[in-house]
């Protein structure tokens, strides 16, 4: 039976909810779009949403900032990184990871990872050992959660601060214990396809009363961290507010204000997004020669994209299934490209950074395949994508036999 072709859009967002606009609409009407622009005791909506988070993160402290990237930069810097000091990351990861070490001033050292998509913990414990690092940016890339406690142990033993790249997992957990929560410092993206929308945003926790001091500060604080709804004590800046650089990333209200209002269905939306992940994890199941990364029961995990490999596949081979789907609608991104396409790229095509060989991960890109899995899409969406990517394998596989 012919396929159907798909046509819904890939890149299509759920719209902010009509209390969310209402309450924008507040915030654009009082014109006070600042954070500190504040009147008496009042908290700003960017004070209020760090409060409101790190209540839901169960953390102590959060800050609130312009991207994802800057809180990864902003927290090697306050938790005391070096310029030209090594710093351990997933060899898979985006760009603006490696691109936050660089900003602050380190050296990336990529680790190798499994089939399943996270680190591989034997070359971690290698390589800590041969750089002598004393930082790691651990990238939870496409929401894959390495063996937490395990990783949390050797973090210990080598000696490791963690600062978390929670990017793609805000929502998720490890043994009930939330992403995010495991090193010194959590950090989140708000960027349009992550799990809260506010086009472009951030957020850092911390139980750290020091390290989130300094954090505050080098947002650009102005000496108004007082104005802040989850900060440490007054008492903790006093000896270093004149020492610590100004780096400018707030967020504003005008953000903050979205972002509070999408944050009580995070759970709910994860939910939706498992139950999607879940229908076309299913249909892939079914495809020959398919792999998908294996999710352990310690994993909550938000399946708001969806991974799997077809392992060993030539580039030609890639090619033509990629060419199928597309020609029914379906946006898969590969990560075995030789140059970078759109949001994905790989460790090979970071020119800016030393060669680093990692023979491992590169097998596993060569055959790895990516899709996003938007929540305006249904269920019966999902199974459709299921079928087009189905038959796509098939008729792909069928072409190369015909050519062989």
């Amino acid at each position: 039976m012919e396929l159907r072709p798909f046509k819904r859009s890939f890149t299509q967002q759920e719209p902010i909810s009509e209390e969310g606009i209402a309450a924008a609409v507040e915030v654009l009407r009082s014109g006070r779009l600042h954070r500190y622009n504040t009147v008496g005791k009042e908290l700003s909506e960017a004070a209020l949403l760090e409060r409101e988070f790190a209540n839901y993160q169960g953390s102590r402290y959060a800050l609130a900032c312009g991207s994802g990237g800057y809180a990864l930069h902003v927290a090697l810097r306050a938790a005391g990184l070096q310029t030209g000091e090594s710093v351990l990351t997933n060899a898979f990861t985006l760009a603006p990871v490696p691109g936050a070490i660089v900003n602050a001033g380190g050296k990336p050292v990529f680790v190798e990872i499994t089939r399943d998509l996270v680190l591989d913990l034997d070359d971690l414990d290698r390589k800590a050992g041969e750089s002598g690092a004393r930082f790691m940016v651990v990238s939870y890339m496409r929401g894959h959660l390495p063996d937490m406690d395990a990783l949390a142990t050797l973090s210990v033993r080598r000696g490791i601060t963690l600062i978390e790249d929670c990017a793609h997992t805000m929502g998720a957990a490890w043994n009930g214990r939330k992403s995010g929560a495991w090193g010194l410092a959590g950090c989140f993206s708000t960027q349009t396809y992550k799990h809260l929308n506010s086009g472009e945003g951030g957020l850092i926790t911390s139980d750290d009363a020091d390290f989130m001091a300094r954090a505050i500060l080098m947002s650009g604080s102005y000496m108004l961290y007082e104005r802040h709804g989850a900060a440490p004590d007054s008492a903790v800046f006093s000896e270093i507010r004149l020492d610590i650089p100004n780096l400018s990333g707030r967020m504003d209200n005008l953000r903050a204000v979205l972002l509070r209002a999408q944050l009580p269905r995070l759970e709910e939306n994860a939910a939706r997004w498992n139950e999607r992940y879940r229908t076309v994890e299913a249909r892939l199941r079914s495809i020959k020669g398919i792999y998908l990364p294996y999710r352990p029961p310690q994993e909550h995990f938000v399946g708001s994209s969806i991974q799997f490999m077809f392992p060993g596949i030539a580039p030609d081979d890639a090619g033509v299934f990629l060419s199928f789907c597309a020609s029914l609608g379906v946006e898969i991104n590969w990560f075995g490209n030789a140059e970078p396409k759109g949001f994905t790229s790989t460790y090979r095509t970071w020119r800016y950074l030393d060669p680093q060989v990692l023979p491992r991960t590169d097998a596993i890109l060569s055959g790895l395949f990516d899709m996003r899995m938007p929540l305006p899409f249904s269920i019966s969406d999902c199974e459709h994508i299921g079928d087009i990517i189905a038959a796509s394998a098939a008729r792909a596989l069928s072409k190369v036999n015909a050519d062989e």
